[in-house]
């Protein structure tokens, strides 16, 4: 029987029944097509694991035939070469913060150089804006004192609208 009927059979996908099967260490037959073929034992293995799953049994605590069965890790070499090499790592750990301190100490340094040169050039600014506030002050303060001493003699004379003159009566009535 192929993974999908077994999974079928037993109510759970495909996956679960490959999962299972990984976990029991089936000796699995494949057909032609490399799909894995399941044998009347293997479904009836499968089938323990689905009741045992059922009845709360973790499943690396099962096995195939009820039989208690504790996994085994598998200790990888670079593992046991961390402990080996952990002072090196440490080293290594180390030198990298320092160059990661030194690199923002580095991009703190150019950032303050920008923004004091921009103080700087603003600061000159300030000063010129200064100078002509000055300037303007001392000319405003200079017409003022001008304007103060202008008798009104020497204001030019000012125009106001033409008004024609009246004629006496007489000399409207002959047109004179």
């Amino acid at each position: 029987m192929n993974t999908t009927a077994v999974s079928k059979l037993l109510n759970v996908s495909p996956r679960t029944v490959l999962r299972w099967a990984k976990q029991l260490n089936l000796q699995l037959e494949r057909n032609e097509l490399g799909h894995y073929q399941f044998s009347e034992a293997d479904i009836t293995s499968l089938q323990n694991v689905k009741d045992q799953l059922t009845k709360g049994v973790l499943l690396q605590d099962i096995t195939a035939e009820g039989q208690k069965k504790k996994r085994i890790g598998i200790v990888n070499k670079t593992e046991i070469q961390m402990d080996y090499n952990q002072h090196e790592f440490q080293e290594r750990l180390d030198d990298l913060e320092r160059t990661i301190n030194r690199k923002a100490d580095e991009v703190v340094s150019y950032q303050l150089l920008q923004h004091r040169k921009e103080m700087e050039e603003l600061i000159k600014k300030i000063a010129s804006l200064e100078d002509k506030v000055q300037k303007l002050e001392k000319e405003a303060t200079k017409t003022e004192h001008k304007k103060e001493k202008v008798l009104i003699f020497d204001h030019p004379e000012q125009k106001t609208s033409f008004q024609p003159k009246r004629k006496n009566i007489i000399s409207s009535i002959f047109g004179l």
